[in-house]
């Protein structure tokens, strides 16, 4: 869970402070929403790993919300969690019809409720066998390892390189890189570019993949 993003949508305060108080203690990193549009937006800007969503939301419910965020190809992967009041089988039925991934009855159980994070990303996000293991990233000397070989990058080009690597199966926007990259440091357009040209110099040609329009994953 470390270093992974959750958006946790409620309309009561009290409860999203609550939650971000206890999965901030497991290393991720939290984003916020009160309701049913500023969610959907922020899921959109910031691609989160996993969304907690409540059902009744003020301005559109869960539901909805949720089948918003699935008509988005860039939020496919992302986990959605229903925390509601409601315990009725159909409203439970509606929320995996809309594209949630499980559905857990308040009174929340912080505990509980960690433990099944951890299954849901452990199960998502799993590094699948078919990606290349070849390469090892040293997080505290910015170091990145191919094969026995190591090899020492500059800092942007090993952050750029982790970012892709911490989720082989997702498609990062050239806007989410640059904000999780480069911050709010003002860059030229073609940066990315030529960052993601270097690596290429130095891994290969194939190490990351350009989708059009869109951005770029990790590839093999």
């Amino acid at each position: 869970m470390e270093g992974m993003k959750i958006l946790i949508v409620d309309d009561e305060p009290d409860i999203v402070e609550m939650l971000s108080y206890n999965i901030e203690k497991e290393g991720m990193k939290i984003h916020k929403a009160f309701n049913g549009k500023e969610a959907v937006k922020v899921a959109t800007d910031v691609v989160p790993e996993v969304i907690l969503l409540d059902m009744m939301l003020p301005d559109m419910d869960g539901i909805e919300v949720c089948e918003q965020i699935r008509l988005n190809p860039l939020l496919a992967n992302s986990i959605i969690v229903f925390l509601s009041a409601r315990g009725e089988d159909y409203s439970q039925i509606a929320a995996y019809k809309a594209g949630a991934d499980d559905y857990i009855v308040k009174p929340i159980r912080i505990k509980i409720l960690i433990q099944k994070l951890k299954v849901l990303i452990e199960r998502q996000y799993k590094p699948a066998e078919v990606f290349d293991t070849d390469i090892k990233i040293d997080t505290v000397r910015f170091t990145v390892k191919k094969g026995d070989t190591e090899i020492i990058i500059p800092k942007k080009e090993f952050e750029l390189l982790a970012l892709l690597l911490s989720a082989p199966q997702r498609v990062f926007r050239r806007e989410e890189i640059l904000r999780d990259v480069w911050g709010d440091a003002v860059i030229g357009d073609r940066t990315i570019d030529v960052h993601i040209r270097k690596l290429r110099e130095r891994f290969g040609d194939n190490i990351i993949q350009t989708i059009k329009g869109v951005g770029y994953k990790y590839s093999t």
